[in-house]
């Protein structure tokens, strides 16, 4: 454990609430906020190494789709090639190569295992998704997927492309007399262990841009994702029921969250993250449907928000039952960001109101530590907790949100919430 989280804890420990009130808070004299540690030009940081080789792959047999039949720009779909070229990597542990400066359409495709444990998908040129909506008639939920797969990495500073344009057409949140439908996430992982993805860019996806799902042992740093800040429901990252993910030195902007955690998470880590337009990073939603939910061991260590909806956000749905405990949010700025701390137990993303229920996911051990920015509306905190189930150990040590613009001050609204506060805070949460 660092010495700063030795400290935080000590700190924590301290602040103990034993009153059973709601909504109050503990002051201690100012203490210098911590800097944070990212570069106004973070962007120009994340370089994509696409020009050379990993050391990793020197060794292995590659598999180029271009000697199976693959042709770039010929506008066919070239689904045959890439499964020969995956055939034989993944059963001799070898690499799947995506020629550079190419670019070949894929109709949905899953990448399945077991494969032998050194195969890699090396991804230096361009893959984007067919365009007609009928190709999806079998799975409208996926378009590529990574199926089963252990000891894996997908590299090379290429592109996964969902041509996204077609499908935010007609989407009901684009166009309300639409009906609802699915629409692809455009890349995902399924049930992968050990897997290792570098280095790679995903643009315009069909709906959400990656999942991590059921997975264990994930590391994902160097990736840009970007779709129009408009683009409905294109999610940058999204893990669920993923266990030890390390997100890291990554750009990420797109039309909504920019990383949802949900349900069976555990032990997520996300440092260096450059959101914005989006909706900020999001615990939740949980509890939908009078559904169990269990989050825990969640750190966001190091990200700057710009222009975002929200900022460092847990949603939870009236209902809902289980936990999301054990969350940390440390060293973030925010940049004129429309919510920068908001956690709402009424969560309701429908057309209809609501029904008031009692039963909520527990919220629970919630630390803030060392935010600083500006707020685009007056409320810069909002604590928006279950009557019945209210929020509890939620702790705010150096947390300053001014004002994106001069002439009146930021508030805090809290509602059922049990906190307590070091250092700095402001806006402070008034007494109900």
């Amino acid at each position: 454990m660092s010495s700063q989280s030795v400290v935080l804890s000590s700190l924590l420990l301290m602040s103990l609430v034993s009153s059973s009130g709601l909504c109050f808070g503990s002051y201690i004299g100012p203490r210098r906020l911590m800097q944070t540690k990212h570069d106004e030009n973070m962007d120009i940081m994340l370089r994509v190494h696409h020009q050379s080789t990993p050391s990793s792959i020197m060794s292995q047999k590659t598999f180029s789709v271009s000697h199976y039949g693959a042709k770039s720009g010929d506008g066919r779909v070239d689904n045959e090639a890439f499964e020969k070229a995956w055939n034989l990597a993944c059963s001799e542990g070898g690499a799947l190569v995506v020629p550079k400066e190419k670019v070949y359409h894929l109709k949905p495709i899953k990448f399945s295992g077991p494969c032998q444990a050194t195969t890699t998908f090396m991804l230096y040129g361009t893959i984007k998704a067919w365009p007609k909506i009928s190709a999806y008639e079998e799975d409208r939920q996926h378009w590529i997927m990574f199926d089963n797969i252990t000891n894996f990495g997908v590299d090379g500073g290429g592109t996964f492309n969902g041509n996204g344009k077609i499908w935010w057409e007609n989407s009901c949140k684009t166009n309300e007399s639409l009906p609802c439908k699915d629409a692809p996430t455009a890349v995902t992982f399924n049930e992968c262990n050990n897997l290792r993805v570098e280095n790679v860019k995903f643009r315009n996806a069909q709906q959400m841009h990656v999942r991590f799902q059921k997975c264990n042992n994930v590391t994902a740093s160097n990736l840009v994702v970007q779709a129009p800040g408009d683009s409905p429901n294109t999610d940058g990252l999204h893990v669920t029921q993923t266990k030890n993910i390390f997100i890291r030195n990554s750009v990420i902007r797109t039309g909504d969250d920019c990383i949802s955690i949900v349900s069976g998470s555990q032990n997520v880590r996300a440092t260096d993250i450059v959101c914005g337009p989006g909706h900020g990073i999001s615990i939740g939603s949980l509890g939908a449907g009078n559904s169990e939910a269990q989050v825990s061991n969640v750190v966001i260590d190091g990200a700057i928000f710009t222009g975002t909806s929200n900022g460092v956000r847990i949603k939870t749905w009236q209902g809902g039952s289980g936990y999301a405990k054990d969350i940390k949010f440390i060293n973030i700025e925010m940049r004129n960001v429309t919510n920068p701390i908001i956690i709402d137990q009424n969560y309701c993303d429908q057309k209809e109101p609501c029904q008031e229920q009692e039963s909520a996911v527990k919220l629970s051990n919630v630390v803030y530590q060392n935010i600083i920015g500006t707020s685009a509306t007056q409320v810069a905190i909002k604590f928006n907790c279950s009557k019945t189930v209210p929020c509890r150990s939620i702790y705010l040590q150096d947390v300053i949100l001014k004002p994106e613009r001069h002439g009146s001050d930021t508030v805090a609204t809290c509602e059922n919430v049990r906190y307590a506060n070091r250092g700095q805070l402001f806006p402070q949460c008034s007494t109900a």
